[in-house]
């Protein structure tokens, strides 16, 4: 996922991680806001559940991939609106099949950013 199109600094998780969540699995918890920026931005991070840090970078490393494969390339829309979208991964995600990781992205963000948007 492109450098632009990430969420970096703590302060802007925190906000976002202020509301509700807005979509929540086995694999996945989703929060979600209209930002003031245009263009999406997206943050992903790991459960402290998930022990080592060599496996929450892969399992961070693996939803990126899952998110640019399942949201940003078929939605391309997508990529101009304004939200801005938080994804905790959780301990289920490091053993879950590729696929599935990516049908779970793009199953959340079409929670948290309609088609229409």
């Amino acid at each position: 996922m492109k450098k632009r199109l990430r969420l970096t600094r703590q302060r802007d998780f925190q906000r976002i991680l202020g509301g509700a969540a807005a979509y929540r699995s086995s694999t996945l918890v989703c929060f979600g806001l209209v930002g003031s920026r245009s263009g999406l931005q997206v943050g992903v991070a790991a459960s402290r559940q998930i022990k080592g840090s060599v496996s929450r970078n892969r399992v961070k490393r693996r939803l990126r991939e899952a998110v640019r494969i399942g949201v940003a390339v078929p939605r391309q829309n997508l990529l101009s609106s304004s939200h801005q979208v938080v994804l905790i991964a959780r301990p289920a995600a490091l053993e879950r099949p590729f696929e599935q990781l990516v049908r779970d992205a793009a199953q959340a963000f079409a929670r948290i950013v309609p088609e229409g948007r």
